[in-house]
This record gives C-alpha cells, structure tokens and sequence, in this order.
C-alpha cells in the first residue's frame, strides 16, 4: 500500500511540478493535447503525429509510458523524466504511465474508463480538412443521461441518450439506434471517446443521416439480453418519442458489444432491422474460463436464413485490418455466414481495435439507418 501511495504521489507531482513556467511553452514540441488538464502543457503532440509526454518522479528508477506500445522515458538531472513516440494514427487512444511497474493514469490528461480501468486519453488531430469528428458550426442535439431502476439487475443503472437538434421542438417520433461499448468499458465509452453527439450532429446536418436517438447503454451485465429487452427499451420507448416497430430500431455495438449485439439480433430478429458489428465475432475457439455456445446461433441462422436475408436491411461488419484483435473470430465466422447463405456487408480499415476504428465504423453505419429501402 505504501509503494502504490508513493506511486500515486509521483504521478501528482508530475501534474503540479514539471510544468513550465511563463513564457516557455511556446519553446515546447508540437501544442497541447486537446485532452491534457487545463494546468498542464503536457502531453503534446507534433505536426508530424508524435506525443511528447513529461512525468516529474525524482525518486521513480524507471518510468514508462503505454499508448498501445511501451515506450522507455528518460530522466534528466531534476528528476524529469520525458520521452516521445512514433507518429500515431488520428483519433482517441488510451494510454497509461508505469511507474516502478505500476499502472496509473496521467493526472495531465483527463481519464476515460477502458480497459477495465481509469485510463489517460490522447486525441491525435485529424488531418486537416477532416472535420468529420470535430465540433462544427451546426445544430447540435444533447447527451441525457438517464437513470432507470433495472428488474434484471434489481439495481439503479444508467444510460445516455444522443436526441438531435429539434428534438424537444418537433414533437415527432424518431427512430432510434441502441450502441454498445467494449469490455472493460461503461455506457460513458460511445459519448466520451466515441464522439457520438459529435458525428451524428455533422452527418445530420449535412442530411448523411436521418435524424435519430442513440441510445448508449451499459453492457456489463449478467443477462444482456433480458436487460435490453425488458428495461432499457422499454424505458426508451415510454420517456422518449420514438417510433416502436422493427423497421425504426437498429442494433450495433464493438467487441463485447458486439457478441452482444449478435447474440441479441439472432435471439430476436423481429426487434430489431439494422445490426453493426464493430471489430467483433463469435469465438472462432474455446478460450478457458469463457462459456459459449455458437453452434446454436449457426443452426438458428441455418433454419431460418430466409427470414434474416430479409428481415435484416443491414447486417454490417467492421473490423480494424488484420492487427485487430477480434479479426480472426469475424473471419472465421463469416466463412461460416457464406456456407449458410447470410448476406452481409463488410467494411475494413488499418487501426486496429481501436476508437478511432469504431468512430470511423459509426459514420459508416449511420448514414445506412431508417432509410426505407
């Protein structure tokens, strides 16, 4: 305890100490990270996509940092220690600092909860030109958080509601898309790091997109399909105006909420008539202390191939290249969808299984919703 309470002191230290005084950060790398602490000039990212981060820990013997590869800092004389990285792709991503081997966020940068944890978060820029996820000069709707007192859990939950611009005006129904985060993530994930009031507001005002809720719910649960079907769209569809039959819901998630999202659309197929599935599949194997049963989906999707070809107007893949970790799984598993006969479309992009896939992988999927084909 003493070791990790030490830990955490260099890392506040680092927040309150090793930043620079007046007049010396335009001598600094490249501009602050969007997500860096207002007191702080760290960490920094360059024209050419490198972050610069900065960690005063005169007592640490050996500090790292984590941002999808760990990178070794150095320390100078005063006890700072810094170090940069290799160029990295635009968007969100996680990082943490080691510490004498131990995990904490940067108090410099704000925290996200992911990877099962409060981590740090980077925002590399998107070239310039591409204003598809930034705040733009256009009607903005709002993320509501709501709170809903679940059956399936006997438990106070949470969700976040995106309503678009005029919702509270219009007084009509809208359709709605149910989004789902990864393991080791929350309900906060799609609003925070996924951007999602940010996207659908400039897909809608460029009408690429119909005007739509997003429902962002909470998959950590032990009975997804129960709390989805007997709470949270229930409670969706008695406190919001959204229109209730099939063709006016869609179903998406990433990762875990992705299986979720298969396993919901297959048990249900007449809730449900747009599906995306964001870097995710079943197991292509059995993993150890993880219980499955595919084979029952395989034989459901067998019997009645007819009725998802068309009852599902989409059925949409997404995978972040061969480095994804979950590339595999959705191979295998669309080997077996071609064998049976299941349409689908897939998209794949380099990033791995990463936000800035699943934000890409959102814009994709939004414009395809309630269009009516």
């Amino acid at each position: 305890m003493k070791m990790l309470l030490a830990t955490m002191f260099f890392a506040v230290a680092a927040a309150l100490s090793a930043q620079p005084v007046a007049g010396e950060a335009e001598r600094l790398p490249g501009g602050r990270s969007a997500l860096s602490v207002r007191i702080s000039q760290y960490p920094r990212i360059s024209a050419d996509r490198r972050a610069f981060f900065c960690v005063n820990a005169p007592d640490a013997e050996k500090v790292q940092v984590d941002v999808g590869k760990v990178y070794d800092m150095a320390k100078d004389g005063d006890g700072v220690w810094t170090c940069s990285t290799e160029p990295l792709e635009p968007g969100f991503h996680y990082y943490f600092l080691i510490i004498d081997g131990v995990r904490v966020a940067d108090p410099a940068s704000e925290s996200f909860f992911g990877c099962g944890m409060m981590a740090s978060g980077i925002e590399i820029p998107y070239p310039e030109g591409d204003n598809r996820f930034k705040l733009s000069d256009v009607p903005h709707g709002d993320i509501r958080m709501k709170r809903y007192f679940s059956q399936t859990a006997h438990a106070w939950r949470r969700m976040f509601v995106y309503t678009p611009a005029g919702y509270d005006q219009s007084g009509e129904a809208y359709p709605v898309l149910y989004l789902l985060h990864g393991g080791g993530e929350d309900e906060r994930g799609w609003s925070q790091q996924g951007l999602t009031d940010i996207i659908m507001d400039n897909l809608i005002a460029r009408q690429e997109a119909v005007p739509m809720l997003v429902v962002m719910l909470d998959g950590n649960t032990s009975d997804f399909d129960s709390e989805l079907f007997n709470d949270c769209i229930p409670f969706v569809e008695r406190n919001f105006r959204v229109e209730t039959g099939k063709d006016s819901r869609a179903l998406a998630g990433l990762s875990m909420g992705g299986i979720q999202t298969l396993n919901a659309c297959i048990a249900r197929p007449e809730c449900f008539s747009y599906i995306g599935v964001f870097s995710s599949g079943w197991w292509a194997q059995s993993r150890q202390g993880i219980s499955q049963d595919t084979e029952k989906y395989y034989e459901k999707l067998k019997a009645n191939k007819d009725v998802f070809n068309k009852g599902f107007k989409q059925f949409w893949f997404s995978m972040g290249g061969k480095e994804d970790i979950a590339y595999r799984n959705c191979q295998t598993m669309l080997e077996r969808f071609d064998e049976i006969g299941i349409k689908y479309t897939y998209f794949e992009m380099p990033g791995g299984h990463t936000w800035p896939v699943w934000r890409e992988s959102l814009y994709r999927f939004a414009p395809l919703l309630f269009r009516g084909e």
